[in-house]
Parts: structure tokens; sequence; C-alpha cells
């Protein structure tokens, strides 16, 4: 009998789900309840627990922290989540202390109940067998030249796990977190094991099978962690659909994810702005090297690829240039990459429905970004089309098909947008304001302001914030 204790601070949850799932038909039994962590590490000291349900958000001792201290004190327990909304993050944090799996509150619907407990009895079932193999975890090993680890990039989905081999040598294997596991075979068992392990990753989408090396004087522990690392880091930029199979050692140094420096953001902005790297191989092949020498995490990635098509968008959406969209979501560089060559072809089209060549098109989007990064500075049609090589005259028409907008109107446009910023964030003065977009004369700036917005600056900072 499995004997399953539920942790919630929500005590109608504990009953609910005490009273309502059909236990018995899995061989289960509730022994007890608790309203958080605490008080379930005091009823774990008295009662022998397999399989513990918890919360993740309580009072006094979260699940999270429940899970740090009973994976030190109970390595055979088994846990599954109890979440109220699906936050991939929260989750996946607990999957790395070792949870089974979770459920969401909103899905203990009553024709789910036998559905989950039929999967969590499978997992557990599918764990125990494995475990009478298994070495402790700070055993180190002397028997193993490889270790074979079968990673998912799909972090998310539930995958059907090819855990059933028909190798009956001296094989281990180990669930390394969700949706990824590894094996070691002896040395007469390595090529069997490596076929049918090959064989199996058409079960699981998006996989890639790591053979990894140099893993004799580590412990079980040292290696799992280490192919977690692995994971998060290096595979997240190694995965190709094309080449799933990949020899590691890990006496290769580690790669850590470290914060970006703001002048390696700057320089992927730059060449996003002002290359043609849509058009051109060379500036695109420059632009990817950016982007992977940064070893950026995935939040990280998400959150430049964000700022870099809201100011896309934010310049050029409403002019011919056109808008375009953003990634929806990604489990490797290989579906980033593909976003970007899609993006290159999305602007490539855009700017194939002008009647301007290539070389002005950049150079107008280029004119944009010199004005947008420097307003403080008075530039002129004439100034930038010299710069940019083209007659002033024939700039100006371009500037104008293009953008919408004379070169002008722009230039006021953008000056008083960024003034609309400060007078609602910052607390400096309207002359202070007027400098930094362009306006040495304050009385002018007011003037220009009005003109635009009908407004006073100081009419626009008091409307702005609710003052009457």
């Amino acid at each position: 009998m499995i004997k399953v204790l539920i942790v919630d601070d929500d005590k109608l949850v504990r009953k609910g789900i005490s009273s309502a799932m059909p236990w018995n038909e899995f061989n289960m039994e509730v022994v007890g309840e608790a309203s958080n962590g605490a008080k379930a590490l005091d009823f774990l000291k008295s009662q022998q627990v397999d399989l513990m349900l918890t919360d993740l958000a309580m009072p006094v001792m979260s699940g999270i922290e429940l899970m740090r201290a009973t994976k030190q004190l109970y390595p055979e327990l088994h846990i599954v989540v109890l979440t109220l909304h699906q936050d991939f993050d929260y989750i996946q944090e607990a999957l790395r202390l070792g949870a089974i799996d979770y459920i969401a509150k909103v899905q203990l619907e009553k024709e789910q109940f036998e559905h989950v407990l039929h999967r969590i009895h499978t997992r557990i079932m599918g764990l125990t067998s494995s475990s009478r193999k298994m070495p402790s975890t700070n055993e180190i090993n002397v028997h193993y030249p490889n270790v074979y680890a079968l990673v998912s990039q799909d972090r998310k989905s539930e995958q059907k796990w090819p855990l059933e081999l028909t190798t009956d040598g001296d094989v281990i294997r180990w669930e390394v977190e969700r949706n990824s596991w590894m094996w070691a075979a002896s040395y007469d068992e390595q090529d069997p094991l490596f076929l049918q392990l090959k064989a199996s990753m058409n079960q699981v989408p998006h996989s890639t099978l790591l053979v990894l090396s140099d893993v004799q004087e580590r412990t079980w522990s040292q290696i799992k962690n280490w192919i977690m690392n692995y994971t998060e880091a290096s595979l997240f930029y190694a995965y190709n659909p094309e080449h799933r199979v990949l020899a590691v050692s890990m006496n290769e140094e580690e790669t850590f994810l470290k914060e970006p420096q703001d002048e390696d953001i700057d320089r992927i902005k730059h060449s996003w702005f002002q290359t043609p790297w849509t058009h051109h191989d060379t500036y695109y092949d420059q632009l990817i090297e950016q982007f992977t020498s940064l070893r950026l995490n995935k939040g990280q990635l998400m959150g430049l690829l964000y700022s870099l098509v809201m100011e896309w968008n934010h310049l050029f959406a409403q002019t011919t240039l056109g808008r375009i969209s953003m990634i929806h979501g990604f489990d490797s560089w290989y579906e980033v990459e593909r976003w970007i060559k899609q993006t290159a072809i999305v602007i490539r089209k855009a700017d194939e429905q002008t009647s301007y060549s290539q070389e002005i098109i950049h150079a107008v989007k280029k004119a944009v970004m010199i004005m947008q990064d420097d307003l403080e500075q008075a530039y002129t049609a004439s100034g930038l089309s010299q710069q940019l090589n083209i007659s002033r005259s024939y700039f100006s028409q371009c500037f104008k098909d293009l953008m919408g907008k004379t070169f002008n109107e722009y230039s006021r446009f953008i000056r008083v947008e960024k003034s609309k910023e400060y007078l609602l964030n910052t607390n400096n003065t309207i002359f202070w304001i007027a400098e930094r977009v362009g306006y040495t004369d304050e009385k002018y700036f007011s003037r220009i302001f009005r003109e635009t917005t009908g407004l006073l600056p100081s009419e626009y900072r008091q409307q702005g914030r609710g003052v009457k």
C-alpha cells in the first residue's frame, strides 16, 4: 500500500483531494494531512509516507522549502506538486528538486481523478523498479565507462519515455529531471544500450542523446548535476534536429550562463537596426554570432528579442517598412534562429513593396536610428544625407515616402514623444527636458510642444499625473 500525505494550507482542498480521489483503486491510502511545510516535516518524523502531494505557495514553510528539506531527510519519498496556476518557472524548480509530477488544481475535475492517479502510480512503479538497480547518489562510478542521457528540449509536455529496454545485462537508469533520463551499461552492454536508446528517440520529440565520457571516478550526483547544467546552458544552443546524437566529455569546461553586459546588448541592437542583415549573409552571420556568443539563458534571450521587436514596431509599424511579429515560445536556439530567418523574409518582402532599392531603404532606417539614439543633436536632412552619401533632395523624398512624414516633421515628432516620457516619468525641469530632446531655448520648445499636443509641457505633466 502506497501511503499518502496531503500538504496544503487550504483545508477544503485537503479534504476534497482526500475524499474524492479513488485512492484504493491504485493501492494508495491517505494517512495524513498538513497545512504547511513545517507540520508536514513533523508528520514525516513519526509516520511512514511513500507519496507526498504538496502545494507550493504556503505560509510558515513553502512547498519549495519543504521539498529541499525532504530531499535531504527522506530521499526515497515521492513528491507530486499541487499548484493553482501553471507557473512553469516555479514548477520547473520543483521538478528540479525531485518532484515526479505536478497537478494543476484547476484540472482536478471528477472525470480526471482516475487519470491523474493512474499517471502518478505508473511513475512511482517505474521509479521503484528502476531504483533496485541504481547505486546511491554519493557512490563513485568505477564500473561504467560512459553515461547516456536522453534529453527532450520540450520541458513542459509529458513524454512517453522508453524505460523498458530489452537489455538484460548490467544496466542502470536514473531520472535526471523531468523529460531527462540517464543510463549506464557495462562494456559488453554498451552497444546494445546505445542502439536501443537511439531507436527510442523517435518516441521523444525534440530529443538529443548525449554520449557522456570521462564519467569514471565521479559520483552519480556529480554526473547528474553535470547533465542538468549542460542541458540548461550548452544544449540549448547545441540542439539540432538533424544531429541528435552528441558526444560530450565531463572534462570539457562547463558553460556557465552569465549576465549580459550593456555593450554586448548595444552591439546586437546596432546590428539589428543599422546593418543590412536581412539582405546580406555576412551581416546575418555577424548578428547570429553576437547572439550565440552571449550564451543568454532562455529568459534573458526572450527579453532581448521582445525589446528588439517592440522597438522595431515602434519605429516602423506605421510606415511602409512594416511590422514584425514576436516569437511566441521556444525551447532551443535552433527555434530562435529559425524565427530570425523568417523575420528577415518578412522585412525583405516589406522592402520589396516599395519602389526604392535596398540600399536606399537601409540608409533611411540608419538615419532614423541615428536620430533616435542622439536626440540632443540637432540633425538636419542636409547633414545626414551628406553622411549617408545621398543627395539632399533625393534623401528628403525617400524619407517622406518611406516614413510617412517629412524629415523635419519626423524629427519634431520623435523629440516631442521623448519629452512626453520625461514629463510623465521624471521630475526634471522643463529646461532640462528641452535640452535632452535637442532644444536649447525652453520657450521655443514649449511652443513646439503646444503646437503638437495642444498643451504646454507643464499642463501635459499635470494632466498626465492626474493633478488638478
